[in-house]
């Protein structure tokens, strides 16, 4: 079938919005202010045959770009038994998955009574119980203490909920009403998929829309091909680096040797450390979504569905802590581990076409959960907060301020929210001036802040990185400031002893939590920057006259 242009492009948006209006279901009726504000969640629409991806919306996090299909995927060959009304929920990490507080749904989709495709989604808990609240467990060993691991099973069948399934869920978790409005907020938002998508389909037929979902396959497939080809063949090496695993204090090599053929990438991972004690082994789903995800960095003009990957080739890395099997603990595969392999990519890219480069930016989600109870509410909470940090400087101008994590789209919860949901107070929230790496297109700031608790009592853990090495620079910038926390715990002021990674610290009212989170690297040699770029910052007061010519310099 020969379609014209704009039937193409008009399908082409149809099906990008549909999983746009699921994401904003989603997010206005979550109860967790990490989804209703923080829009840590994705919805999309995959392939019957396969799971691949067929569209998602411009409103969904980047890093579920391929894991979502890899958990259809999962569902598609244990799961045969599924009819019009089921949803199968999901949070294994090994099928298709990221952390277990990354929870799946995945709906077949039936149109005119026989099935066409499947909505599937994914959203962020707070928490999905485990030896901490949060989940984001540094010291794990294990799977099994990191949370309840959910295999597919269904959540609903023939539209009714299984109540029995949901019993299991509530009663393995914290603060169990929040979590039931969660998934009933997930369950909206296929159900208004499905909606939207039965309109589709009776406006233009279904042979019409699956003939636009081959060609638009085709034509992503076509233009990433036409991308690689622009760069030079040869194998460019990159390694980045964890701070640690959480249990044993000693940095974690992504190495990466990237091999540009003709119009397909090989990405080698296969010379990364070996699988680590500690939670910060990765997935191979969330290893392959991390490459998608920097590729669309570098190349964002290439629409995003199944095609844009096929010129990419991931060998799985086995034997290395980038392709975990159970029972490795993974809960920092997705949001901090996945940034070190994006940012090994755009290091070997930075050697191929700086000019069209960035510095790295400050590469992690800085994710920071405070559980306990309010006395003057009488009930049990738990608040997970991510934040931003610099952007690498590029090759126009410097690097952007807090921006979100390089996996996402989230942006980090507004703190007056925050304060009316918790006991806490923030006391401060301000730019971390200074962090951006030296260059002449100096990295980004961070940010800095302080939380103090105000009653009642918590429990802090953090899972963040870029403590121990600050995001590198490109072209002779420097690296931007390193990721910093210190914790008061009744007027004695400690630091973590694996810097960016640490549990187990009990708040009393009064005791606080600081955090620094890291500037982007810089771009060009800092001796480059010009006088009057110099001048700006110290009128701003981005910089002290004494620390500038480290800057400068």
């Amino acid at each position: 079938m020969t379609l014209d242009p704009v039937t193409l492009a008009v399908i082409e948006n149809g099906l990008n919005q549909i999983c746009s209006e699921m994401d904003l279901v989603h997010e206005k009726t979550s109860f967790s202010p990490v989804i209703s504000e923080g829009f840590d969640r994705s919805n999309g629409i995959y392939a019957l045959e396969n799971g691949q991806m067929i569209a998602q919306g411009a409103l969904g996090l980047p890093i579920f770009l391929g894991v979502m299909q890899f958990a259809t995927e999962a569902v598609i060959e244990l799961r045969n038994d599924l009819g019009p009304g089921d949803i199968v929920i999901q949070n294994d990490p090994y099928l298709g998955g990221t952390h277990l507080m990354d929870v799946k749904m995945v709906m077949p989709f039936y149109y005119r009574g026989r099935p066409w495709c499947y909505l599937s989604n994914t959203g962020h808990w707070p928490d999905t119980g485990g030896m901490v609240p949060g989940g984001f467990n540094s010291t794990a060993t294990e799977i099994q203490q990191e949370g309840l691991r959910l295999p597919p099973v269904k959540l609903m069948e023939g539209g009714e909920l299984c109540q029995d399934i949901i019993d299991i869920i509530l009663t393995n978790i914290r603060v169990p009403e929040e979590r039931i409005g969660d998934i009933r907020a997930q369950i909206g938002a296929l159900r208004t998929g499905e909606k939207r998508l039965t309109a589709l389909l009776d406006r233009y037929g279904a042979a019409t829309v699956e003939a636009a979902i081959a060609e638009l396959r085709a034509r992503s497939e076509m233009q990433m091909r036409a991308c690689i080809e622009a760069l030079a063949d040869g194998t460019y090496s990159f390694t980045s680096y964890v701070d640690s695993d959480g249990v044993v204090n000693e940095p974690l090599a992504v190495a990466l040797d990237m091999t540009v053929q003709g119009s397909d990438i090989t990405f080698d991972f296969s010379r990364a450390s070996p699988p680590c004690r500690g939670p910060m082994n990765c997935v191979w789903a969330t290893t392959q979504s991390a490459v998608y995800v920097a590729m669309k960095h570098i190349f964002p003009d290439v629409p995003i569905n199944s095609g844009c990957f096929a010129p990419l080739h991931i060998p799985k890395p086995g034997g290395t802590f980038l392709y975990a099997e159970y029972p490795r603990p993974v809960a920092g595969c997705a949001a901090e581990v996945s940034q070190r392999i994006m940012e090994a990519v755009f290091g070997a890219m930075g050697q191929i076409i700086p000019e069209r480069m960035f510095a790295a930016p400050a590469g992690t989600s800085g994710n920071l959960a405070l559980g306990g109870y309010d006395p003057e509410e009488d009930q049990n909470y738990i608040m997970y907060l991510f934040s931003g940090g610099g952007y690498g400087g590029w090759w126009e101008t410097d690097g952007l301020t807090n921006g979100c994590s390089t996996v996402g789209i989230s942006k980090t919860q507004p703190i007056e929210i925050l304060e009316q949901h918790y006991p806490l107070v923030f006391e401060e929230y301000a730019l971390r001036e200074g962090s951006g790496g030296a260059g002449r297109h100096r990295g980004g700031f961070g940010v800095s802040y302080r939380i103090r608790l105000l009653r009642g009592e918590g429990k802090a853990s953090f899972l963040m990185d870029h403590g121990r090495f600050g995001p590198p620079g490109l072209m002779g910038g420097e690296p931007g400031a390193t990721n910093q926390i210190e914790i008061s715990q009744g007027g004695s002021v400690a630091l973590p002893e694996h810097i960016s990674k640490g549990e187990g610290y009990t708040l009393e009212p009064g005791d606080w939590v600081q955090v620094r989170t890291p500037g982007g690297g810089g771009y060009g040699l800092p001796s480059e920057r010009l006088p009057e770029t110099i001048e700006r910052d110290l009128r701003r007061g981005y910089y002290s006259s004494a620390g500038q010519p480290s800057v400068a310099a």
